[in-house]
Formats: structure tokens, sequence, C-alpha cells
């Protein structure tokens, strides 16, 4: 039985340690900073939990599902009561913690995270190995993926509220003030630097299924690109104080030829490549050939076969070297304390509102596609119809789409990340990956145990181009695309990253840093709302950044320590 099955009771795994207890009280676990981290098992099972920590109750306060609203190229969408994400397409605030979750979660994973680091370093692993090398790289694993995952929490905090409270040792007062921009950045590339002149450079084939999704090296690397990019850019073209580096704690900075040389290394020694077609990365290639028999045409006569997303997982594709950090999804139960928080809701707020089709289920009809994208974007590019689908399309399977169930309607949906369903023995149309991993519970609401991305190779490509201004890496991905090659410029750059990562929560973040922002939301077009023609627009607010407000119940607790973001 495939691992994916169990994530939840792994990632529920974690000893409660007094970084994250504010009473004194007796343990009644036997578990305490000073009893736990002692063994490998230990470490672990807290490593478990540092992921836990990326799951959120309120769907708002997931990163993928609050960017892709917020984007200019998806639309708010849902039914009449879905007000929330409407007010959030239109950059307001529905309530006063839309992302209080964000906030607490990511401090959460931070805490345990700054335990294992420090906790870590003291353990003495020998004996639970072969040999002294053998203990050493688990060590140096262990204490670098630690350092990654502060860093990617601390990284999630500054792109969306900016400058946050930094607490990085277990010690560290709780009510410290916010830090600024530059110096939240500074710890971020710190960490990043140090993770990776920690972790093994273990290349990714040789890597065990048992760690797929786990950060590594090469993860490392790449990240680091990315918050050198965002950095560099927001200062520059959001605050208006020009920078090409990227700060660190100890002093120094990192610049575009540093960064450019951690991903030369990625893509030359880390074992990653590109899938050969685009199409192939995403679930829907797979149905071709559910149930033995055709289920979605457009996919058979592409000749598409998923690569899976389970590592290698030969069972379910070809194997998977583009794909470096994701965040795994499971499924869920009613009865459970934590609701749905582990099947993919961006799956299920996504898809087709109203409307069961095969191959594609129902959702509650978020994120509709800016009908923009579609008409834009050339045909001859095969994301085009990879990306977005197309309702009323035979060869789709959306030929029975019954229009006007829900608002912001254009006729496009995001295809990546949707509903997916086929014919199971008995003939009933039940969820793909309920199915493919056998679990009981067959809700819509709880089938989408599909990753979500967060890096894959074809981003450390594109950055390397936009670092070195060089179009090597730019032209590798319009070549897998069938595109001719282009000469390097930022112009051809951003329409590459918008057709290569539609609808992966990169594109607001692109627009921010580019500055892009303040212009991407001055047209309108038509729409249906819920049977209603109506004519759709949003106004962006400069005034805010692009950053979101600070959660009002963290304001508060703060008792005036923090200070409010602008526009808010």
């Amino acid at each position: 039985m495939k691992k994916l099955k169990y994530i939840i009771a792994i990632s529920a795994i974690f000893a409660v340690s007094s970084c994250e207890d504010y009473l004194d009280s007796e343990n009644l676990y036997g578990k305490s900073l000073e009893s736990f981290y002692k063994t490998p098992t230990d470490i672990n099972e807290a490593m478990a939990g540092v992921y836990n920590a990326i799951y959120t109750t309120n769907v708002h306060s997931e990163e993928q599902i609050a960017a892709n609203l917020m984007d200019n190229m998806m639309l708010g969408g849902g039914g009449t009561d879905d007000k929330s994400a409407k007010w959030v397409d239109n950059f307001e605030d529905p309530v006063e913690d839309t992302y209080y979750d964000m906030w607490g979660q990511s401090y959460k994973g931070i805490a345990r995270a700054n335990a294992i680091i420090e906790k870590t370093q003291e353990a003495d692993f020998s004996k639970y190995f072969d040999t002294k090398e053998e203990a050493d790289k688990f060590k140096k694993q262990a204490i670098g993926e630690a350092l990654f995952m502060r860093a990617f929490f601390y990284f999630r905090l500054a792109k969306f509220f900016g400058g946050v409270p930094l607490i990085v040792s277990i010690d560290d007062p709780k009510n410290v003030g916010r830090s600024t921009y530059t110096e939240t950045f500074a710890q971020i590339a710190s960490d990043l630097k140090l993770a990776i002149e920690t972790m093994p450079a273990t290349p990714f084939p040789s890597i065990p299924t048992s760690s797929y999704g786990h950060a590594n090296k090469w993860v490392a690397e790449a990240y680091l690109a990315r918050v050198y990019l965002f950095y560099t850019g927001y200062m520059t073209n959001i605050e208006q104080q020009a920078t090409a580096d990227l700060p660190l704690v100890e002093g120094g900075a990192l610049t575009a030829t540093n960064v450019a040389s951690y991903l030369d290394d990625c893509i030359n020694n880390s074992g990653h490549a590109l899938a050969s077609d685009f199409r192939n990365l995403w679930p829907y290639s797979y149905l071709n050939k559910s149930a033995g028999k055709t289920v979605l045409p457009w996919a058979a006569t592409n000749n598409l076969s998923w690569v899976g997303q389970d590592g290698s997982a030969p069972t379910f594709g070809t194997g998977n070297l583009e794909t470096m950090f994701v965040q795994r999804f499971s499924f869920g139960d009613w009865g459970w304390s934590n609701g749905n928080i582990y099947t993919n809701r961006l799956c299920l707020f996504s898809a087709i509102r109203g409307n069961s089709m095969m191959p594609f289920g129902e959702g509650w009809g978020w994120c509709t596609v800016n009908p923009k994208l579609w008409s834009t974007w050339s045909d001859l590019d095969p994301r085009k119809v990879g990306s977005i689908l197309q309702m009323g399309q035979a060869d789709q399977g959306t030929d029975s789409y019954k229009a006007d169930k829900g608002d912001h309607e254009t006729g496009y949906f995001n295809k990546k990340y949707i509903a997916l369903q086929h014919p199971n023995a008995g003939g009933s149309n039940v969820g793909m990956f309920i199915q493919m991993y056998g679990w009981s519970n067959t809700d819509m609401q709880l089938m989408h145990a599909q990753d979500f991305i967060f890096m894959r190779f074809a981003d450390v490509l594109l950055m390397h181009s936009e670092i070195t201004k060089s179009a090597t890496g730019l032209n590798a991905v319009r070549s897998r695309a069938g595109l001719p090659a282009v000469g390097y410029s930022l112009d051809a750059i951003k329409e590459e990253r918008l057709h290569e990562f539609a609808f992966e929560g990169l594109h607001w973040f692109d627009l921010v840093r580019w500055g892009d922002v303040n212009t991407a939301f001055n047209d309108s077009f038509p729409v249906r709302n819920s049977g209603t023609d109506a004519n759709y627009s949003v106004k962006y607010r400069t005034e805010t950044k692009g950053l979101v407000p600070i959660p009002e119940t963290e304001m508060r607790l703060a008792n005036g320590v923090y200070t409010q973001n602008p526009g808010w």
C-alpha cells in the first residue's frame, strides 16, 4: 500500500515540546525538549510535525488558493454564498482573521524546526547506524532540512505579510516586534545558504521513495533563487529601493552570480530534468487509460502518460524527474476533528460548480479563468489546452456542461488542479485517487489526493535565465513545448512564466516582484453570475504593496507591538 494512504497518521505524529507550551504543567506524554530528539525515530516524528504545519484549517490561508484568488488570471467565482472568495479577489478583507491560520501554522512550523535544529546538534545517533558516516549524514540532513523548512515558513509569511517577528531559537521571546522586510529576508537567505551547505548532495534518482516530498539540497538551491528574485524585485519595483543583492544575517550579501552558481549546481548535479511532455505532469493525462478504456479522448489522442507523483512510481507513470518539492495530500473523513485539511482543496474549490461530468468532477467553482488568458495564448502552444479546461467540448468530456451554476463563469477552468473521476468496476463514477489508493470514503469533497507542486525543475531553468539574463533555460522550457527559440528579454521571461506556471500559485508573486501588479487589473470583461449577465472588474489598491493584513487577533495579542500593513 502506498505511503500516501498513511500521510494523515504520519503527519499527526509530533511530540509537544515546551517551545509551544506556555504553561508550567506536568508532561503526561513522556516527551519533552529534554527527553525527545534522542533517536532517528524521534527526529523523523518531529520532522513530520514540521511538515504538518504546512496544512491550514481555513481555506483562505492555503498559500496556493490565496495567491490564485488575488492573481489577475483567475477570478473569485463560487456561488452566491461564496462572498469571501469574491472579496479576496477584489482585494477586500472578508473577516478580521482571514489569514490567521497561515500566520499561526507558519509559526508552529518555525518553532518545531527551531527545536530540531538545536536539539539534533546535541544528539548522538552513532549507535543507530552501521557507520559514523551514515550517522553524520542523517544528522546533517535533519538539521539542513529543518533550516530549509524554517526558511520556507518565513518566506511564506514574508510574501504575504512583509516583515514579521523573527524567532530563531527555542529561548527567543515570543512577544517581539516585526522585523523589517530586509531583516526578514536576510534570515531566510542565511537559513537557505546554511541548509545548502549542510545537507548531503544526493542526486534525485538515489533519494529513497520514502523521502519523496521532503526538502533536500537541490530544493534549497532552487528556493534560494526564488527568494533572491522576489526580494530584489520587490525592493526595486515596489519599495523603489533598487538592489541586486540578497542580504545575509551575518553580514555581506548574495549576488546574482552567487545565486546562479547554486542553480548551476542544481541543473548539473541534482538528477532532476524536464518531463518529456508538459501535460504528463498533471494527472488528467492518466485518465486516457483508466478502467481499461479511453476516458479522456483528448489525452488519448495526444498519447499522454502521467509521470506520477511518488518519485519513480512505476505503477502510476514513467517516473517524475521534474517535480522537486510538493505538499502531499491524502483523503479525510467527516468524523475526524481536523476535518478535510489533508485533501487538496485547490482541486475541490476550483473544480466546476454544479457539474459532475466524466472525467471532471464537481467542485465549488472558485478561481474561474480569465478569458483574456485563453484569447491571448497561442494555439500552437500545447500548454494552453494542457492548462485550461474549456467547457462544451466533447473531446474534453465537458460537452454536458450546464452553465449558470455559479458566479464569474467564463467557460474556462483550471485543468491542472481539478476534480478527477472515472467509472469503477461497478460502473459508478468515483474519484480517480480514491480508486488509485483504495480509500473507502468516496465523498466528492474528500477525494483529492493530488500533490500540490511548490517547485519543479522548469522553474529552476527559467530562474537561471532571469538571473543570468541568458536564453538557455528559457529555450529549454520552450523547446519542451515545441516552440521556437527566442532571444533573452524580461518580457519573454514574463510570458514564459505565465504560460508555464499558470494556476500554480506563482503568477501573483511574479506580478508583485516585477511591479506589474500596479497596472495588472485595469481591464474588465463580461461574465455570468448565476445566470445573469454581469461585468467583471476589480480594483487593486496600490497602497497595500501586494501584502495582506496581519490577522486582527494577532494585532490585539501583540498589544501595540505590531503595526498593521498599509491599506488595511
